[in-house]
């Protein structure tokens, strides 16, 4: 066969780079996301009262932080296509660990190390049974909800231990310097830059996506399941204990049913943020623009005298349309896209 006889090469065309780069990098649910915040607060700076008072964002992030911790973990773990419902009673085990020990005579470091590891145990515990055991994630942390709710209620009863020193529940609401930046941010802004670093720029983050893409792909392609996931389970679980002491000491006071229902919060964000409840897909950018935007609405509907049932309906409104969003937006594109003709038989022609 000469050069001229060869069949001419076929180029094969991606739909990810069917488009030019820039729409590629702009067109995107995180984009989208993050316009949407830019646009509310816009919005509330211009028709809410109060809302451009020096308070609003010290307390704005001081409300968020928790949540804000809690979700950067919680994106990977919803990355691979498991969940974690057990932080909001990891939160309450971790204060009440500290309230106990403060009580005791133990310095507030020593008790708030206690509880780290306490989170690292109740992470563990979760990432075993699911990594492991193979048992699925959403029973098992609904399990160990009602467990270490149960038994942070159990160890204090109704009481709460409020007499924590002063200079550490300022240091918790402080500020940087002159500004109303509050310190907890820094711990947050070094936590994402690590968790971003993780999940988009390391082998280790190729893996979760791969994980959430296919397990048994991912298992065959080296990546070790059972063991990324309790890594996962066990970062969320130190994470929510620190967001547990931050917790305990910004509101002076350590109880068995603090954080109660946080859980939902956090993948409230997390979802809004862009990341599928199905797995394989998310970006922590998109997720702490989720947080921000649930934070931004809360606050304003609150400083316009909303009732926080009708915040929890409007947020509750977001998180569906965030879920059903993608799947409407693939239908209009199938709808738009021109069908291909029907290529014609010899013997039709």
């Amino acid at each position: 066969m000469t050069t001229t006889d060869r069949p001419a090469r076929t180029g094969r065309t991606y739909a990810a780079h069917a488009r030019p780069w820039w729409q590629r990098a702009l067109l995107t649910r995180e984009t989208g996301i993050i316009a949407l915040l830019v646009v509310v607060v816009a919005l509330s700076l211009q028709y809410v009262d109060n809302f451009r008072s020096p308070l609003t964002l010290p307390y704005l992030v001081l409300d968020t932080a928790p949540i804000l911790l809690i979700a950067l973990p919680m994106t990977l773990v919803i990355i691979t296509g498991e969940i974690d419902l057990s932080v909001a009673s990891v939160v309450g085990l971790s204060s009440v660990t500290v309230g106990l020990l403060v009580e005791a005579g133990w310095a507030v470091p020593a008790a708030a190390g206690t509880a780290l590891a306490v989170g690292v145990v109740c992470g563990a515990l979760n990432g075993f049974l699911v990594a492991f055991v193979g048992l699925p994630s959403l029973a098992v942390t609904i399990g160990t909800l009602a467990l270490y709710r149960g038994v942070a209620v159990g160890l204090l009863g109704t009481k709460a231990v409020t007499d924590f020193p002063e200079r550490w529940t300022d240091l918790a609401t402080a500020r940087l310097g002159d500004s109303q930046l509050p310190v907890v941010l820094v711990p947050i802004v070094v936590l994402a830059a690590v968790f971003v670093v993780l999940l988009h720029f390391t082998p280790f983050g190729r893996g979760v996506y791969d994980i959430g893409l296919s397990a048994d792909t991912a298992r065959f392609s080296g990546v070790g399941v059972a063991r990324t996931k309790l890594l996962l389970f066990v970062l969320t679980g130190t994470v929510a204990a620190f967001a547990g002491v931050f917790f305990t000491l910004r509101y002076g006071s350590a109880r068995g049913d603090n954080a109660t229902g946080m859980e939902l919060q956090v993948v409230a964000a997390v979802l809004l943020g862009g990341v599928s409840i199905f797995g394989g897909r998310g970006a922590l950018h998109g997720v702490l623009a989720g947080v921000l935007l649930i934070g931004v609405v809360s606050s304003a509907l609150r400083l316009e005298s909303v009732t926080v049932n009708v915040i929890n309906i409007i947020i509750g409104a977001l998180l569906v349309l965030s879920v059903i969003s993608p799947s409407v937006t693939a239908w209009i594109v199938r709808r738009r896209r021109p069908t291909s003709p029907r290529p014609v038989g010899k013997e039709e022609r």
